[in-house]
């Protein structure tokens, strides 16, 4: 289960990462600051599962789960934090749960078994494909994910850009960026890249950005509503 923490106070953000490293079958893909970078974290990464401070600088907790409450597919969201007042709000906004700081490890515990259940997964889900499979007619290819650079929507199949060539796949792109959150990251409607194969940003003489990737002369074109984005993550690496 991919979480997002989001809360402005570090030594919050901090007690969480070291209750949920304990946790099997938890993973923590990124943190937030404050309720908009929780929007923009969540539109890039989509985890599953929010932990959701309330009280937060520029955009409130229960603004953000209005927002999320929107989405499709809509994540799970648990609030964290030191006031009891807002819980019935939360509850209004879909919140699987509330809990007070300090977070106790039993509440945590109980809660992440509620977001499972609300999510359909169970801790045996944590255990992900290796490999992305292509059918050239009676053949069937196994391309390991970590030799694939890119992958990116063409009419109605997916191209699968890999270290041994290109694979024309049927799954969605829309799919393969839920699945793989982590490992691929949207830069375009109808690209995602491989996370550890970015090294750079370069302008055509266009003005247009584009991603440099390691192993590939390749260099995908980014949308212009994902740049600044795509440099933000670029600093946090």
């Amino acid at each position: 289960m991919h979480i997002l923490l989001v809360d402005d106070e570090p030594l919050a953000l901090s007690r969480l990462q070291r209750l949920l490293g304990g946790m099997p079958g938890c993973e923590v893909v990124a943190e937030a600051g404050n309720g908009r970078e929780a929007l923009q974290k969540y539109a890039l990464l989509k985890p599953d599962l929010l932990l959701l401070d309330i009280h937060m600088p520029e955009m409130d907790g229960l603004a953000v789960a209005a927002e999320l409450k929107q989405m499709k597919p809509q994540p799970a969201i648990i609030f964290c934090t030191a006031f009891d007042e807002h819980a019935l709000q939360a509850f209004e906004e879909q919140a699987l749960d509330y809990l007070l700081k300090p977070v106790r490890r039993e509440r945590l515990e109980a809660a992440l078994n509620k977001a499972r259940q609300y999510l359909g997964l169970t801790e045996s889900d944590d255990v992900k494909r290796k490999y992305i499979r292509s059918r050239v007619g009676e053949k069937v290819i196994l391309i390991p994910l970590e030799d694939i650079f890119c992958a990116r929507a063409e009419d109605k199949y997916t191209i699968i850009c890999h270290r041994g060539g290109e694979a024309i796949i049927d799954e969605p792109l829309k799919d393969l960026e839920q699945e793989f959150s982590v490992e691929l990251l949207r830069i375009h409607r109808n690209t995602l890249v491989a996370r550890d194969k970015i090294r750079g940003l370069q302008r055509d003489n266009k003005g247009q950005q584009h991603l440099l990737l390691d192993g590939t002369e390749f260099s995908p074109l980014i949308s212009r509503r994902n740049v600044a984005v795509i440099r933000e993550w670029l600093k946090e690496q």
